[in-house]
């Protein structure tokens, strides 16, 4: 089922929606008029930002866990993990991929696999890659967090979530997977050669973001 989506934005740009808090200092009237692929616990934003994701992307054990209500009511195309296979069904709008055990680095091809590659957001490049978009722009990858312990160790959050868009992104006694930002950076790496190697580009518009692995431009100068 998922074969129907395969370049069907070929040539076109999108918008990748990242959580993080810079998306409060944005002006995302926006996001209305592009193509945009929502990540995690985007849902929270929509009517904050006054938008709805044209596709929503989650492999996050702990996010799909937390939040499978939430992501079976919503309405656009989905790009789901296994690992929570039994909480979603295959469906004209749900695609669960296999991110267990991907068969290779960077999946041109997500019907066979997706890899997580230590954040969503890299998941995100791999599902725009196969809608075919030429040109993506991250906004919200603030690359910055508060926490403590080692990456990828489970914390638990004691108040407010001072690493996300919302205050209760992540609320006070809620489980999350500390971020892993030096193997994120290295997935990174790999999208922006794929990207070039294929003639399509990633560009970093987030507002004073901490990531220095794609083109940073200013969002205002390309989208209002």
């Amino acid at each position: 089922m998922i074969e129907i989506l395969q370049n069907r934005h070929f040539g076109q740009r999108a918008v990748i929606v990242c959580n993080g808090p810079s998306l409060n200092k944005m002006d995302l009237s926006f996001l209305k008029r592009e193509k945009t692929i929502g990540l995690n616990k985007i849902y929270l934003g929509f009517k904050k930002f006054n938008f709805y994701s044209n596709y929503y992307v989650a492999v996050n054990k702990k996010v799909l866990e937390q939040s499978h209500r939430e992501i079976n009511q919503l309405t656009c195309q989905k790009f789901l993990s296994n690992r929570c296979d039994n909480l979603f069904k295959n469906d004209c709008l749900t695609h669960i991929l296999n991110t267990k055990n991907p068969p290779t680095r960077f999946c041109k091809d997500i019907a066979f696999g997706l890899e997580e590659g230590w954040t969503v957001t890299y998941a995100a490049l791999q599902v725009a890659f196969y809608l075919g978009f030429k040109e993506i722009f991250i906004i919200g990858m603030d690359h910055r967090f508060h926490y403590n312990g080692a990456p990828n160790a489970e914390s638990v959050m004691t108040q407010s979530d001072p690493n996300h868009f919302s205050p209760d992104y992540f609320s006070k006694g809620c489980k999350w997977d500390n971020p892993d930002l030096e193997n994120s950076e290295r997935s990174y790496e790999i999208a922006r050669q794929v990207y070039e190697q294929n003639n399509r580009r990633i560009f970093d518009a987030t507002v004073n973001g901490n990531c220095d692995i794609f083109e940073k431009v200013n969002y205002k100068s390309v989208f209002l």
